[in-house]
């Protein structure tokens, strides 16, 4: 039933967004790849899937602080197959900003990519999104509801992305869905974290364990599915917002 439908995911070369492409090619998705410096990594990827399943699998590279270059990346990930079925905004930047070292490169960069980005992006895909009846799902965080120390300028750059995904759902109905994921402990951050901090973290979730790519990959594939959902944040956390 998905081998016509076509998802673009952002930040899809690594990481999260890798799975989250390799989970809808599974379920039968043709895959737009975008990706930004993990060209190469891109571009493996899709030849593999292509290998897996002919002409299913694209790369397109876009600067997403760009806004010339988003409206591209829209215009060109429609035009591979001619249509768009899901939105899935991956790309994110995270790093800590300590108050009083935060620069406005900072907020420009973490803004940028997590709520610029893909509030520019939906708005490009809108038309064909409503000519299939599509869905745009946005990544969230569970610290856009509690702040991580030394984090403000992301969380609240993810907390305004949350606002965005109701108020898109509002805007956008009822011909494009609206959702968004908001996971936990799911991959540790590339910069590094000692292993008590992680020990710290699993010790507040109610599961006792860290959660995989592929838990929030199967999640937005879920919501991808789910004709009667608009507006809603699903938390993949293992319960951690419950008793942190």
């Amino acid at each position: 039933m998905n081998q016509d439908k076509v998802v673009l995911v952002t930040g899809a070369a690594r990481r999260l967004g890798k799975v989250i492409t390799e989970t809808f090619h599974s379920a039968g998705f043709k895959v737009v790849i975008h990706c930004h410096s993990s060209l190469e990594e891109g571009h493996a990827l899709a030849a593999a899937l292509n290998v897996e399943r002919e002409d299913s699998a694209a790369v397109i590279q876009a600067d997403l602080c760009d806004e010339n270059a988003v409206k591209r990346l829209a215009i060109e990930a429609i035009n591979v197959w001619g249509r768009l079925n899901c939105l899935i905004n991956s790309a994110s930047m995270f790093y800590p900003t300590p108050v009083d070292s935060a620069t406005s490169k900072d907020w420009d960069a973490l803004f940028g990519s997590n709520l610029k980005a893909p509030f520019f992006l939906t708005q490009s895909c809108a038309a064909a999104l409503r000519d299939s009846a599509g869905s745009v799902i946005n990544i969230a965080d569970i610290y856009a509801d509690r702040p991580l120390k030394g984090h403000s300028l992301y969380c609240m750059a993810k907390a305004a992305n949350v606002m965005m995904t109701k108020s898109l759902a509002v805007e956008l109905g009822p011909e494009i869905r609206v959702n968004g994921i908001a996971p936990g402990a799911i991959l540790w951050p590339e910069n590094g974290m000692d292993d008590a901090e992680k020990e710290n973290i699993i010790n507040t979730v109610p599961l006792a364990r860290k959660g995989t790519a592929e838990d929030v990959a199967k999640a937005i594939l879920d919501l991808e599915s789910s004709r009667y959902i608009t507006g809603q944040i699903l938390t993949v956390d293992g319960g951690r917002s419950l008793s942190w």
